[in-house]
């Protein structure tokens, strides 16, 4: 598994320290992010699992913890919209550039707005997808925060 990705690449000319970890990826596992969770031996609400959606019909990413579900109707205040519905994986996939399973908030093809859960702000470091499936690059939620020039907002159920 090559350890350099555009997510990895991304972190380091923003000057993020971070930390690169490796898992056994399940395809077959029911959520992808919680399978996360248990290999690397973290709490659900340290791995976080970044989606892709639509505000409006332009593209948001939302980064919250594996075990939790966003909420479309917080996700849409929280970016001052109307409505969010999230975006088909094939879409997903082009937009970023990563495949589903290793989509990553860092290093996308095209930038776009990103939202994070707050609660994910009380955690001492997180982990979030290297761009690649089995890939996660750990950091403080301040650093990840910064980096991705994004928002905090409360937007789970």
């Amino acid at each position: 598994m090559a350890k350099a990705t555009r997510a990895t690449q991304f972190l380091a000319k923003e000057g993020v320290d971070f930390t690169v970890h490796t898992y056994e990826y399940d395809p077959d596992a029911d959520s992808i992010g919680l399978a996360a969770a248990a290999a690397l031996g973290e709490p659900p609400s340290r791995v976080l699992k970044s989606l892709m959606a639509e505000l409006d019909g332009k593209p948001v990413c939302v980064v919250l913890p594996s075990d939790k579900e966003v909420s479309m109707k917080k996700l849409a205040a929280a970016l001052g919209g109307k409505s969010a519905n999230m975006m088909k994986p094939a879409q997903a996939e082009k937009l970023t550039g990563y495949f589903v399973g290793g989509i990553s908030p860092f290093g996308q093809k095209k930038t776009v707005p990103t939202v994070l859960e707050e609660a994910a702000l009380s955690e001492p470091y997180v982990y979030m997808n290297g761009g690649q499936r089995g890939l996660q690059v750990r950091m403080t939620p301040q650093a990840a925060l910064k980096a991705l020039g994004g928002k905090a907002a409360s937007i789970t159920n």
